[in-house]
């Protein structure tokens, strides 16, 4: 007589050892149980961090079995380094590049309006501009714009860049920013009426920008509808700063002008 297993588990459905995959900075996995496909950006002891194309994040617990790598069942675990991995991109989302120097200052130099604007470009680009070269300055106000431009004297090895806010029709950035005619001069800009608004409301903990009537100071104005103190703007630039970590913290009108500026001052002629 025949001898039978009491297991009558079809063959194909029986487990088997998933292997054990580093969870490495940026490895793309999908969670088996929810289906959340996604890069990794943080792993730590129990916990694996993912982010989706769209910029949102999901932990997971590191569960055997728990996930799909190129279709494929494998178990995540934690890398073996002890020491924290560098993180694989900058914070304006280009690969970065562990141990790069600083290099020497190009001739061609980008113009912002205002401090608060230079600072929220470093805060997302400046591992770039370090390493391509460029250096930020800012200008205080754009009235005396053409002269600016025509005291720098931009050339073909000299390019100059200038981020502007609020650059809409017939806004008088607009009209100063038409009078820029070098061929080795960029002047755009992003829709808003201060670079505040180009910080995401979400990565500052609020609903919205308050829309603020015509003749009012804005930045004031924006202050007394949050409900912060007005008398002191510098100190809520800083609350708004300090939600930024990232690209994924700013709107796309501003990314893709500071992004072009880049792009220009670093080619050479033209």
């Amino acid at each position: 007589m025949r001898s039978y297993s009491p297991d009558l588990t079809p063959p194909w459905k029986k487990q088997q050892p998933a292997p054990e995959v580093p969870a490495d900075p940026d490895l793309v996995v999908e969670e088996v149980g929810t289906g959340f496909c996604g890069a990794v950006i943080h792993c730590e002891a129990g916990t694996v961090t993912l982010e989706d194309r769209f910029g949102k994040h999901r932990v997971f617990p590191l569960a055997p079995r728990g996930f799909l790598l190129e279709g494929r069942v494998v178990t995540l675990v934690r890398p073996a380094s002890s020491s924290p991995a560098r993180p694989a991109r900058t914070a304006s989302g280009s690969l970065a590049v562990p141990g790069a120097r600083a290099r020497v200052a190009r001739a061609g130099r980008i113009y912002v309006e205002g401090r608060h604007d230079a600072e929220l470009v470093e805060r997302v680009w400046g591992d770039d501009l370090r390493i391509e070269g460029v250096v930020v300055e800012y200008l205080e106000g754009i009235d005396d714009l053409p002269a600016i431009v025509t005291g720098f004297a931009p050339g073909p090895d000299a390019r100059l860049g200038v981020l502007v806010d609020h650059l809409v029709p017939g806004s008088k950035e607009s009209r100063i920013a038409s009078e820029i005619s070098s061929a080795h001069a960029l002047v755009v800009g992003h829709p808003y009426i201060d670079v505040w608004e180009a910080v995401k409301p979400s990565s500052v903990g609020i609903r919205a920008w308050p829309t603020v009537p015509r003749g009012q100071d804005w930045k004031t104005g924006v202050c007394r509808a949050l409900g912060w103190p007005d008398n002191n703007t510098g100190a809520a630039w800083q609350r708004i700063l300090s939600g930024v970590r990232s690209y994924r913290d700013l709107e796309p009108e501003l990314l893709g002008r500071v992004e072009e500026l880049i792009d220009f001052v670093t080619t050479p002629g033209g």
